[in-house]
């Protein structure tokens, strides 16, 4: 059997596409799993999968490089909503998550003509139940100093629907990443606090709409952007006046997004705004369930987004690693 995989990728968090009828098509943590493989075409950091819905104009399931399954993905949402919109020509629809029915449309480009997209993002809550995260008696964990984590870091826990761990940090803290990456690793492994693991994400205050996040994302390791943690730490931001604008520019080491903050309350309503961008399409061959590329053609919207990185890389040149 051929079928045909589209490479994807939301602010440099790449990812295989696939569009099936079939949920049972394939074992998908299998075939996600090849599909990852560093060697094998540079790999991905997952599988979107796109099926059919009964409640929306689409379903979206994301498999993790390592073979879990999360419950949402804000930069694999954008571009299956840009598959979507341009599967049935319209400006917006409903794409079905594990968690929630969300909204995603096209937008004006955020740089140059880059395909741009904004996706809903929810629902949001701060209980630890809702990571889950356990720490002392505590019911919620909002910007406070976690002895156990770090002497001087303020962390944040929150659901979106994935479990974050956001930590405001100085110039020094995100300029070396070795003290995120122990702190991910132990939390992603056999610990006291999360079971289920957690993303790890460090914020980097630039200016009063701006921020600069880089993530470990459960399941991967260190992501060129993760679309809910920047859309969470966004939120986190907003909440402790870090930024002051709706609007936040959130820098990644992928590229860049924009996220509206409207709070309203208790209740938050989140917007992630990026490109949704493919850069090839392949063919792979799956008889007697071996996995092999047969052919695959790249497309010209790679190029584009190079000069996005290019502004990046200048915002970001002094502490950026």
């Amino acid at each position: 059997m051929k079928r045909t995989f589209l490479k994807v990728h939301g602010s440099g968090n790449t990812f295989y596409l696939y569009n099936t009828d079939n949920e049972n098509e394939f074992n998908w943590a299998e075939l996600t799993k090849w599909l990852c493989q560093k060697n094998n075409h540079n790999g991905a950091d997952g599988l979107l999968l796109v099926l059919p819905s009964i409640s929306a104009d689409a379903k979206m399931r994301v498999i993790n490089a390592d073979g879990s399954e999360a419950s949402m993905c804000g930069n694999g949402l954008r571009c299956v909503a840009r598959f979507v919109c341009d599967n049935l020509g319209k400006e917006e629809a409903i794409v079905e998550t594990m968690k929630a029915n969300l909204l995603v449309r096209k937008e004006s480009p955020l740089f140059e003509e880059i395909p741009t997209y904004a996706v809903e993002i929810s629902p949001v809550h701060f209980s630890l139940t809702s990571l889950p995260m356990e720490y002392k008696e505590q019911t919620e964990i909002r910007h406070q100093v976690i002895p156990e984590f770090s002497q001087t870091i303020p962390f944040t826990a929150v659901s979106v629907p994935n479990p974050h761990l956001i930590g405001i940090v100085e110039r020094e803290d995100i300029a070396n990443n070795f003290h995120q990456q122990n702190l991910a690793h132990n939390l992603n492994s056999e610990n006291e606090y999360c079971k289920d693991g957690v993303n790890v994400s460090y914020v980097y205050p630039m200016k009063n709409d701006t921020i600069f996040v880089r993530t470990f994302e459960r399941g991967v390791g260190f992501t060129n952007a993760c679309g809910t943690a920047m859309t969470a730490s966004a939120l986190v931001s907003k909440l402790n006046g870090i930024v002051e604008d709706d609007v936040i520019t959130v820098f990644n080491p992928g590229g860049f997004v924009k996220c509206e903050v409207k709070i309203l309350g208790d209740e938050y309503k989140l917007t992630l705004i990026g490109n949704a961008t493919v850069t090839a399409s392949y063919i792979l061959d799956t008889t007697d369930n071996q996995y092999k590329f047969v052919s695959f053609d790249e497309t010209e919207e790679q190029k584009q987004y190079e000069k996005c990185l290019e502004l990046v890389k200048k915002e970001t040149a002094s502490f950026a690693s």
